[in-house]
């Protein structure tokens, strides 16, 4: 064990509980919508628009806030890793554009602000092999399952 993995394990931990707290409240709030946010988009606004219609909330709010939530509990219980952190990179991405006036409309950072940021991490946990110790999947791979070919991978 050593200074990379135990950070790189804590950074994974942390994304899991920021995305995990993120998305329940999201979960348990039973009036809760994205449509306010999507339709508010500065930069595609019409490709989130098509989002924000309420004909699509039915399916795109339970996705966006149990796509959250499960990505945090994957990164804290330290299982399917990989497709985790590039799903909350991609969250992140997603995020990024509806609140910024692309390219230059930022109150600090010209470009650079949370989302990608916390997108860099996500990238960072997933390329990291130490990033993917100190879970459930850990044990599982270094376990008979995790000889598994296709298990293997996924955790």
């Amino acid at each position: 064990m050593n200074l990379t993995t135990v950070s790189a394990s804590a950074l994974r931990f942390f994304l899991g509980w920021f995305m995990f707290f993120a998305g329940i409240e999201k979960v348990i709030e039973p009036g809760w919508t994205a449509s306010g946010f999507l339709a508010a988009a500065k930069t595609f606004p019409e490709f989130y628009a098509w989002f924000a219609q309420p004909a699509q909330s039915w399916w795109v709010d339970p996705l966006n806030a149990w796509g959250i939530t499960l990505v945090g509990v994957a990164l804290m219980l330290g299982v399917s890793i990989r497709p985790a952190a590039w799903a909350g990179a991609v969250l992140m991405v997603l995020y990024y554009f509806p609140h910024v006036a692309y390219p230059f409309v930022l109150p600090h950072g010209f470009i650079v602000e949370e989302h990608v940021i916390y997108g860099a991490a996500f990238i960072l946990v997933a390329s990291l092999p130490a990033a993917w110790r100190f879970g459930l999947g850990d044990i599982i791979r270094r376990s008979a399952l995790g000889r598994v070919p296709v298990l293997g991978k996924l955790l």
